[in-house]
């Protein structure tokens, strides 16, 4: 056996697979597999593509050279199970069940943990795990009330990313997360806002399908009553309403695109309409970052904003200038959810991290 301890992760997307080699905090191979919808639509439900993605990750290993025999951690992105603390999980019989029938739905990333377990189980030495998936809900009891008893809030969020960006900030200045009250922005085709308080997201909205700001792909909160109406009108089904909602909703309603960076490039050229939509999802994002400074009760150590559309300084700046009275703004931009996911693994590595069981 290999004395190497190499970390392999897996983030597979809607049309693409990710994977990245790691030797403890190095990256030494990062590939991302494209699939044709051609490709994916001879499958019929998400979890009928597993061999067809695991042969491509076998395959793209080999092409590269990377030794299978070093790697000892394999890390796969969380999907859609129960809802479950932040932390890191060894994936087990009972996850790979709700994987495979996920209580949320279907979803890519569901294929993370799988993929992960079949490749660790194939590999002397190598166990399989995955690192704060999206449904991780450690919000407080106040914060599940909606104002009817059939409903309640849930936490759906981009906890990996947001939470690897707290971890990484607290470290820049010397501080525990666990010490910290921070505000998270998660700025991508979702925008997630999260309050952190000592090391715990007691409250989030719901970036999965219709809650707080709008995005380049979502509508966010919507007015109720006239999406009632609208439901009930004939004039689509249910299918059409959720992807309105979800996937053809904000910007690319607004605008025809999901890129943030096309509709800033208008608008610097000189499209007011552009220039509105931009600034109006930038107010309603700081809207939710004065939300989540009033359920830390006013005591915030940062506002840290993170995601693709970070890498925009004007969008950003949108949004500094009307929270910045809150609390120090930093920006992480991007939304490295590799490294993330490798960063757990080293973790585990090192004997930092403690394993929790899913049940």
């Amino acid at each position: 056996m290999s004395n190497k301890a190499w970390i392999l992760a897996i983030n597979p997307g809607s049309t693409s697979t990710k994977i990245a080699v790691y030797d403890g905090e190095s990256p030494l191979f990062l590939k991302n597999i494209k699939h044709s919808q051609d490709q994916l639509a001879q499958f019929q439900k998400i979890t009928d593509q597993f061999q067809f993605r695991k042969g491509l990750i076998i395959k793209q290993l080999e092409e590269a050279d990377i030794p299978l025999e070093n790697i000892r951690i394999v890390m796969g992105r969380g999907g859609l199970l129960k809802p479950i603390e932040s932390g890191i999980y060894s994936v087990n019989e009972a996850m790979i069940r709700d994987l495979q029938n996920s209580p949320l739905g279907e979803h890519a990333s569901n294929l993370g943990g799988l993929i992960a377990h079949d490749i660790a189980k194939s590999l002397k030495g190598a166990k399989a795990y995955i690192a704060n998936p999206v449904v991780v809900d450690e919000m407080i009891d106040l914060a599940r009330f909606t104002g009817h008893p059939r409903f309640k809030r849930k936490s759906i969020f981009h906890a990996l990313n947001q939470k690897a960006v707290a971890r990484e900030h607290a470290k820049s200045v010397m501080k525990s997360y666990e010490a910290m009250n921070l505000i998270l922005v998660h700025l991508g085709g979702g925008i997630t806002v999260g309050a952190h308080r000592k090391g715990r997201v007691i409250d989030v909205n719901q970036g999965l399908d219709g809650e707080g700001p709008f995005s380049p792909e979502r509508t966010g909160t919507l007015p109720v009553g006239d999406l009632v109406r609208l439901c009930f009108s004939g004039e689509f089904t249910q299918k059409e309403i959720i992807n309105m909602i979800k996937g053809q909703g904000g910007l690319v309603a607004y605008m025809g695109t999901n890129s943030a960076y096309e509709v800033e490039m208008k608008a610097f050229e000189g499209d007011e309409r552009a220039s509105l939509i931009m600034q109006a999802m930038a107010y309603q994002v700081a809207k939710d970052i004065g939300a989540m400074a009033t359920v830390l009760e006013g005591e915030v150590d940062g506002i840290l904003i993170t995601g693709g559309v970070a890498n925009s300084k004007w969008f950003v700046n949108l949004i500094i200038e009307r929270v910045r009275f809150i609390a120090p703004v930093h920006v992480y931009p991007g939304e490295d959810e590799m490294r993330a996911l490798a960063f757990n693994g080293f973790r585990v590595l090192k004997g930092e991290a403690e394993i929790k069981v899913y049940q």
